[in-house]
């Protein structure tokens, strides 16, 4: 049985922990699914949170939801790639990285967590007998264009940096879930991502990326918010397939440049125990020093294939052997049975 070798990061992975990773895949669909569900809720609690009950002495909301996404990623990721944003599952998809079965029960999933926690936050407040005007809390918070737009930017430059930025995010979230990066550094590369990018959408929508921040805002929040949210889905769901479909068509470039020239690599351990384990990562396509296809695949099948050949060359010297003692026997003979042949010292 032979694994085909492939490009370095071509194979399907969800996310910066990516799905496709070991973890993700062995996860059945519902434990995904809560995963994605319990960490949205555990960044919207605390970015919403903070954003609405900031002090001047507490941490920016900004870094406190960039904060909330590395601490989520690394706790759930393992389990469903660490999404938390359907515009990051469906880029995902698009690129191949996250099935696409999962893609609707994800954003369920995220809908559901995101809302939860909006609600929690409400039944918190509403419970305080000195906190009057709730709605205004939610609405502050609350992502908008024109004259909701905190620096009153018009919907088409709201949009279109909602479309670059989402477009951004997902950019590396995938590019720092890929089989080549440090993916253990994925989460703070998404996170610091997340808080550059809501510091500087702050004046222009008061920061999305993620359609459901949006909605958990705006559920709680005055009915302009509920009308406009339409865009801060539309422009992050564009953005996440712009750069679901850069990355797809960058993996398929892979396996024609580093593919080139190289053959399937058996499953089974190498023989030479010194020779590596023969995963398709060491795969070469420098040929051996004979030539032999057995020799290109790994270092245990260089190993094996040099013993393939120095087997066939000692085989060939004893049989060259043989029929050169057989040879000098027959002239042996026949100098006995002719007494004037030469070189017989008679």
């Amino acid at each position: 049985m032979t694994h085909p070798t492939t490009a370095t990061g071509s194979t399907p992975d969800s996310a910066p922990m990516t799905s496709g990773d070991d973890g993700p895949q062995a996860s059945g669909l519902v434990a995904r699914s809560i995963a994605e569900a319990v960490g949205s809720f555990f960044i919207i609690l605390v970015g919403l949170g903070a954003t609405m009950l900031a002090t001047e002495t507490s941490l920016q909301p900004t870094l406190v939801f960039g904060f909330a996404v590395v601490a989520a990623m690394i706790a759930f990721g393992y389990i469903s790639g660490g999404h938390f944003n359907p515009a990051v599952t469906l880029g995902s998809a698009i690129a191949g990285r996250t099935g696409w079965a999962s893609v609707v029960p994800y954003i369920v999933a995220q809908v559901l967590g995101a809302v939860a926690a909006s609600g929690l936050i409400w039944l918190v407040l509403s419970a305080n007998s000195q906190l009057t005007g709730i709605r205004t809390f939610f609405s502050s918070a609350s992502n908008g264009f024109g004259e909701h737009s905190p620096a009153q930017f018009p919907l088409t430059s709201a949009f279109l940096l909602e479309v670059t930025a989402t477009a951004i995010l997902v950019a590396v979230f995938l590019g720092a879930g890929s089989r080549r990066a440090r993916r253990d550094l994925a989460p703070f590369a998404v996170g610091l991502a997340f808080a550059g990018l809501l510091s500087f959408l702050l004046p222009v929508t008061n920061g999305a990326l993620n359609p459901i921040r949006a909605t958990a805002s705006a559920i709680f929040a005055d009915s302009w918010a509920l009308q406009q949210l339409w865009l801060f889905w539309a422009a992050p769901i564009i953005g996440g397939v712009i750069a679901g479909l850069v990355f797809r068509t960058v993996d398929s470039w892979e396996p024609a440049r580093a593919g080139r020239g190289t053959v399937d690599a058996p499953v089974s351990a190498p023989a030479d125990p010194a020779a590596g384990e023969g995963s398709s990562e060491w795969m070469t396509t420098e040929p051996s020093r004979h030539g032999s296809p057995a020799a290109q695949d790994t270092p245990g099948g260089t190993a094996a294939g040099d013993r393939v050949v120095q087997g066939d060359e000692r085989r060939g010297r004893d049989a060259a052997t043989f029929f050169e003692t057989r040879d000098t026997d027959a002239r042996e003979a026949s100098r006995m049975d002719d007494p004037d042949a030469p070189g017989t010292g008679r």
